[in-house]
């Protein structure tokens, strides 16, 4: 077998095929033969054969001669019957379109637990990074969860969602991501986009780098590429430097000049850390959250529903006087629930105080 690492037409593999006699595989195969290995629910095969459908139906166009050759029409049918390349397209054909189906079957039941979570104003967070730098292992460490990890590409192929507690803003809900490659098949991030868009709907990204890696900062434009094709480059991001004790330096924070945290120094694996990033998500994910208590009278019904739909009620007590509420929310999702009313609106900004 001959790896080329860069993305082959069609013409260009057959060629060279048939050049040196043996197989030829580009990237993108060798990318989708790793992701066949990995995958491991039912989501993820099906996201994986729908890419590799795809990227095997432009290898069938004139790629080998046999293919032309007429298959028998049926007895009582006038002319010729298909050719096997015709017969092997509408097969491929039909097997993509009973797998887009059944995936976006998958998905849409997924997408109703993601509005649920998104329902109850519980900040969310999602681990991106390029394959291999340490995001499911940083997932273990934050979390009960037991993804599997392992020093290898694409060993998380399959979105795990799990809460995360012990943060000084509240819990959050915690996303780990497929990881990120240049030149990553179209295709594949088309199919894997039940995984990605973990990463487009969440409130900050934990961008984890391997800090061992001499070739850190060429990854990280890599990965910051890939957030920009499925529309989550504009999202907040904290610099997870991962590996520490490889890279021979010590757990810490780095801040902008508003003294926001803007890096976590740490290593996922020894655990070394691990505290830190804690502190810096309960400073990010909280600076923008309303936790108040709120005395609502009877009149505003309506806003006390609008409350509790958005999930910003985590306690209630009612009295003659009308609801007591305590209130833990984010001030954007606070902010536009009066509806118009003079009255709810006076109410909630009370509840929001001044803007800094």
């Amino acid at each position: 077998m001959v790896l080329v690492d860069h993305l082959l037409t069609p013409v260009q593999e057959r060629n060279l095929e048939k050049l040196l006699n043996i197989r030829v595989v580009d990237r993108a195969g060798l990318i989708l033969d790793i992701f066949a290995q990995r995958a491991r629910s039912h989501e993820g095969k099906l996201e994986v054969e729908l890419a590799q459908l795809k990227h095997i139906a432009t290898r069938l166009v004139r790629g080998w001669t046999h293919l032309d050759a007429q298959r028998g029409g049926a007895i009582g049918n006038r002319g010729p019957g298909e050719t096997q390349l015709e017969l092997d397209r509408r097969l491929l054909a039909e097997r993509v379109k009973m797998l887009t189906k059944r995936l976006e079957k998958v998905q849409t039941q997924r997408g109703q637990q993601r509005r649920s979570r998104m329902r109850n104003t519980v900040p969310r967070v999602a681990l991106v990074g390029y394959t291999n730098a340490g995001k499911s292992t940083l997932f273990n460490a934050l979390t009960t969860g037991e993804v599997y990890a392992a020093d290898q590409l694409f060993a998380t192929l399959d979105p795990t969602v799990r809460k995360l507690e012990d943060l000084s803003c509240g819990p959050a809900v915690l996303a780990d991501t497929v990881g990120f490659i240049r030149d990553l098949p179209h295709d594949l991030v088309a199919a894997f986009r039940g995984t990605l868009i973990e990463a487009r709907d969440a409130d900050l990204l934990l961008h984890v780098c391997d800090a061992a890696d001499d070739e850190r900062e060429r990854l990280h434009r890599v990965v910051d590429k890939v957030l920009e094709e499925i529309d989550a480059g504009d999202l907040p991001q904290l610099l997870i430097m991962n590996k520490i004790d490889l890279a021979g330096t010590e757990p810490r924070i780095d801040r902008d000049a508003e003294g926001r945290p803007q890096k976590v120094w740490l290593s996922a694996a020894r655990g070394l850390g691990i505290d830190l990033l804690r502190q810096a998500l309960g400073e990010l994910l909280g600076g923008d959250r309303v936790q108040s208590p709120l005395h609502l009278p009877l009149s505003a019904g309506r806003l006390h529903a609008r409350l509790k739909a958005a999930g910003a009620i985590v306690g209630e007590a009612v009295d003659e006087h009308g609801w007591r509420l305590d209130i833990d929310a984010p001030r954007s999702v606070i902010a536009p629930l009066s509806g118009g009313n003079a009255a709810e609106a006076e109410l909630l900004r009370e509840l929001l105080g001044p803007v800094e």
